[in-house]
């Protein structure tokens, strides 16, 4: 569901996704164009924001990452955690994978649901860390950063140890993540000018925790004529090794990982990784 800001720690990522605690934005509008007064952070904080704008920031997909999924799916079912619009989902329904999901934003599944195709899958809604569905899922699969939305360590080994009991006996875990820059950040901040015009300025602002490993951010939209958009995203990210230490805690261990979809080969120098987890060696 998400593609984090850029205030957050990956060079080139764009902004989405998240869950955590903040005073954040009175008085702003939410998803769905309702008014909304909000002075905390909740699961479906970000969804129900974006939900109205989402569609319209992300149009397209990488066509190697449905590739990969459709292999990785083996023709068994998959589960893909924080579906939101079913950007990925739809796209792997079409190609006859048997899909499911969970979110915790009502706003995103009443889009997905209203789309060509959204009464094929099978929508749970909820805070992914608990993976609370039915049955065992060849592919189980978190993108576009998602993961980190889990706004603690706790809560993402909690996601992995239930993504285990979920996983088929040959079943695959997989997570698309950014690899953590921290030089973008000075002074523990960061503030980005990330569209200028004539009519239309749009603000990434940030600050980061190096202790808690967390970024609370805001992209805020200012347009001639109408009111402030705030569409806040916090954070918690984690390092590759620190998520692989979580996949051993559930009994999972790292299968493969690349820089890319097209199955580049990670190096010190990716900015990215997908990493695949599985029981077998």
């Amino acid at each position: 569901m998400f593609v984090f800001c850029s205030a957050c720690p990956f060079p080139t990522a764009l902004f989405s996704f998240a869950s955590q605690l903040t005073d954040l934005a009175l008085n702003s509008r939410c998803g769905e164009n309702e008014p909304l007064t909000m002075n905390f952070y909740s699961d479906e904080t970000y969804g129900e924001r974006v939900a109205d704008v989402y569609d319209e920031w992300y149009t397209q997909v990488d066509p190697h990452a449905i590739d990969r999924l459709v292999e990785l799916s083996a023709q068994g079912r998959a589960l893909e955690l924080g579906i939101g619009t079913g950007r990925v989902a739809l796209p792997l329904a079409a190609r006859n994978v048997d899909v499911s999901g969970i979110d915790a934003a009502e706003s995103m599944i009443n889009r997905l649901k209203g789309k060509e195709g959204g009464e094929r899958i099978h929508i749970y809604k909820g805070s992914f860390a608990d993976v609370n569905v039915e049955g065992e899922f060849q592919l189980i699969y978190v993108v576009f950063n998602t993961f980190f939305a889990l706004s603690s360590q706790d809560e993402q080994v909690r996601c992995f140890r239930n993504v285990a009991k979920h996983l088929t006996s040959s079943g695959r875990f997989a997570i698309e993540a950014f690899v953590p820059n921290l030089n973008r950040f000075t002074g523990g901040q960061v503030n980005w000018a990330t569209k200028v015009t004539e009519e239309v300025v749009e603000l990434d602002v940030g600050k980061h925790d190096s202790v808690k490993q967390s970024v609370t951010s805001q992209k805020v939209v200012l347009k001639d004529g109408e009111p402030v958009r705030l569409y806040p995203v916090q954070i918690r990210y984690a390092w590759p090794t620190e998520i692989d230490l979580m996949a051993q805690l559930a009994g999972l261990r790292l299968l493969e990982r690349w820089g890319s979809w097209q199955r580049t080969p990670f190096d010190e120098e990716s900015g990215k990784h997908i990493s695949i987890y599985g029981r077998e060696a």
